[in-house]
């Protein structure tokens, strides 16, 4: 492909790296971390939490919408809303690793529940959560704990539901970050009680991201969304919270939506699509005579590495400008063309996802005792396709290339 980045573009990237480097350095971007907490720990009592500020109607595309940013909640209103609460983290995955570790460097009352002396109660030590202190089983947590964030896999909150539904007593606050189990309730048996505020918040990345967004200064966005609101404060504390666990800034939502665009984006063109797609275009290249080199770097890394970059800082149109007149002009042909072969895919992945099942699919196989053995094997299976075999040896010809 003839897609190379114009000098005008490399210029403009140079310059608005500079540019993000240089607000990164700004103190005021350092708030939300632990290094401020000592600076702000002593004036919680003096923010006022009528402060509306951060909240905006913005237009997204002729629709209009409500976000809520960070700037509404400055670190001291935050300590101060939450001083009262034990947000008990139920779960040490990903999601519990990145949450957790966020609200605890944000100053928030944070505990840890999960099966004492496992491979996550390890992992949790490892992240300074001490046993007996900030540490406990996933029973004793949920007794302890006002606010439960019940982090633990889609298959496993359903495992788990008969022995944590009754510790769930009213006056609690129910946080999921999926609205797998809920919405999906025939299947998964997770029915909460009908007396406590259920709300989620549902970061748009990986736990991991979550936290590296975080150390950075500056924080994923997330959505939010109330299942049932007994207090009438639940979409305030779903904000609020989702402020504590890293959000940058925040859109509403519904369980059912959230979880309809989330399964439906991951087997698309998040995960299962682009996969799909990268594996068709190297092995034509490769059956047409093309080596392994060059069918990788014209078909993954100019598009991870030089094009999509682009596309997340300044938009389609702008890389899209950004390449040769060749490349447009063959990009704009062909685009409607892969619209309209892949459109009744999407639509029947969506068909498959909102009828519940990709939901049986996940439950059947994330259920099996075999679990791990099985998914080891599948990616295994991925990572010896050759096409990532030779990106293997093309990573590590980066200049910035780090062996892990």
């Amino acid at each position: 492909m003839s897609a190379i980045v114009s000098r005008s573009a490399r210029g403009v990237r140079t310059v608005a790296r500079a540019v993000a480097s240089s607000s990164r350095a700004q103190p005021a971007v350092r708030t939300y971390s632990l290094l401020a907490r000592a600076a702000v720990a002593g004036a919680a009592s003096k923010v006022p939490q009528s402060q509306t500020r951060g909240v905006k109607t913005l237009d997204f595309a002729g629709t209009k919408e409500t976000v809520y940013e960070r700037a509404d909640w400055p670190l001291p209103k935050l300590q101060e809303y939450f001083k009262n609460d034990t947000l008990a983290l139920i779960g040490y995955g990903s999601q519990g690793h990145g949450q957790g570790l966020n609200a605890r460097d944000n100053g928030l009352n944070v505990i840890v529940g999960v099966r004492k002396d496992g491979e996550s109660w390890n992992l949790a030590m490892q992240d300074g959560w001490v046993p007996g202190e900030t540490l406990f089983p996933i029973e004793e947590a949920i007794n302890r704990g006002t606010i439960i964030m019940n982090l633990l896999s889609d298959a496993a909150q359903s495992s788990t539901w008969p022995e944590i539904a009754p510790l769930i007593t009213k006056g609690k606050t129910l946080y999921f970050s999926h609205g797998f189990s809920v919405v999906y309730k025939d299947d998964t048996k997770v029915i909460p009680p009908s007396d406590v505020d259920v709300i989620l918040v549902a970061p748009k990345g990986s736990g991991k991201t979550v936290r590296t967004l975080f150390k950075e200064g500056r924080g994923i966005n997330s959505s939010i969304a109330v299942w049932q609101d007994v207090t009438g404060k639940a979409k305030e504390k779903a904000i609020a919270l989702g402020i504590s666990i890293g959000s940058g800034y925040l859109y509403e939502t519904t369980f059912e939506k959230e979880v309809f665009s989330d399964l439906y984006g991951e087997r698309g063109v998040l995960m299962g699509g682009i996969q799909g797609m990268f594996k068709a275009q190297y092995e034509v290249l490769r059956a047409n005579g093309h080596t392994p080199s060059e069918a990788f770097n014209e078909t993954v890394e100019e598009a991870t590495q030089s094009l999509f970059p682009l596309i997340g800082q300044y938009g389609m149109d702008y890389m899209y400008a950004a390449c040769s007149t060749t490349a447009r002009r063959g990009a704009l042909d062909w685009a409607p063309i892969f619209e309209k072969a892949n459109r009744p895919v999407f639509e029947a992945l969506y068909k498959s996802v909102r009828d519940g099942t990709e939901t049986r699919k996940s439950l059947e196989f994330n259920g099996r005792k075999t679990y791990r053995q099985d998914l080891e094997r599948e990616l295994k299976e991925i990572d010896s396709q050759e096409i990532w075999r030779a990106g293997k040896t093309v990573r590590s010809l980066r200049p910035d290339y780090k062996q892990s």
